[in-house]
């Protein structure tokens, strides 16, 4: 926790403090009292720019001044950003099928973007390679416990909301992709808010981390199949999926409809337009409304880089 708050001291304000708000427009669809929390609402609209804030930081202040990290577009496009004003030299290595929007942000921030003929696995593969061959820090998403401690910074705001007593059975649903963000909130709501049920949110198209924690074992995948690229991951990372076993009470699998109805949702009745990884907590209500009825729901809209010919698609359906 003391690393956690350390974290904080260091990020950029502009990450920091998101909106936090009940957004009553959805409740009467949703049976439930939602609240949303904004990550979205910063220069590369998603909750990425915390922990690369820590890392660039702490690059800045040492000898080495290169990084690499692969990433499906978030998590480049923040590095890109935190190390611009450091002096960092930045390589993004990623699938040349990622969110063409996601990739052009990347190069306007001025890091250098490789492409590679596969997915994200194979993205992390030629980052390691890179980092080995040119001797420079590798960041691992999930993996590199400063992700994890800018995430968790979320909940440090997040936890004296739900930590009251006119709040009965709280729950928190979070995107599961690489862990971080999951790892990071969930640890901090089980230290400062402890009555919470933190729920995570992975779509049917892309199980391995919710497998493995079912199973407590890591479980991987050949192939993945959503259009939440974000959290499109078919080899878990052991280390996450302990410190995941600790903090989360459950991890639930959502299906593309429910995913698409969550995007409309939050467009039609909260003006917010968002990457389908950000609609997988109102996905989660949506097959399981029994379960959340009645219930105070908070839900961490994590992201907002959206090609938008194919979000138009998906809310035209």
């Amino acid at each position: 926790m003391d690393r956690i708050r350390a974290a904080r001291e260091v990020i950029d304000p502009v990450f920091l403090d998101s909106p936090l708000y009940r957004c009553e427009a959805l409740e009467p669809l949703l049976g439930c009292a939602i609240s949303i929390k904004l990550e979205t609402a910063n220069p590369v609209r998603s909750f990425k720019g915390r922990g690369t804030e820590v890392v660039a930081s702490q690059l800045a202040g040492s000898d080495s001044r290169a990084v690499v990290c692969a990433s499906a577009g978030n998590l480049g496009q923040a590095l890109a950003w935190s190390s611009r004003d450091r002096g960092l030299d930045v390589t993004v290595v990623a699938s040349r099928f990622a969110t063409t929007t996601k990739l052009d942000r990347i190069r306007a921030l001025g890091a250098k973007l490789e492409l590679v003929d596969g997915d994200h696995e194979l993205a992390r593969e030629r980052a390691a390679a890179i980092a080995q061959y040119d001797g420079i820090r590798l960041l691992e998403d999930s993996l590199d416990l400063e992700t994890c401690e800018g995430a968790a910074t979320i909940a440090l705001e997040l936890a004296p909301h739900i930590d009251q007593p006119r709040i009965d059975r709280p729950v928190v649903l979070i995107a599961l992709g690489g862990g971080a963000l999951a790892t990071g909130v969930g640890y901090v709501l089980k230290s400062l808010a402890p009555a919470v049920e933190v729920i995570c949110v992975q779509p049917l198209g892309a199980p391995a981390l919710t497998h493995s924690w079912h199973q407590r074992r890591v479980v991987t995948t050949d192939a993945i199949n959503t259009i939440a690229d974000g959290v499109a991951g078919r080899i878990p990372i052991p280390e996450v999926l302990d410190d995941l076993l600790v903090v989360a009470d459950d991890a639930v699998l959502v299906p593309e409809s429910s995913i698409v109805t969550g995007l409309r949702m939050l467009l039609d009745h909260a003006g917010l337009v968002v990457e389908p990884s950000a609609a997988l907590g109102i996905a989660a209500i949506l097959e399981d409304r029994d379960r959340f009825a009645g219930r105070q729901v908070f839900t961490i809209v994590c992201g907002s880089n959206v090609d938008l010919d194919k979000y138009r698609r998906w809310v035209s359906l």
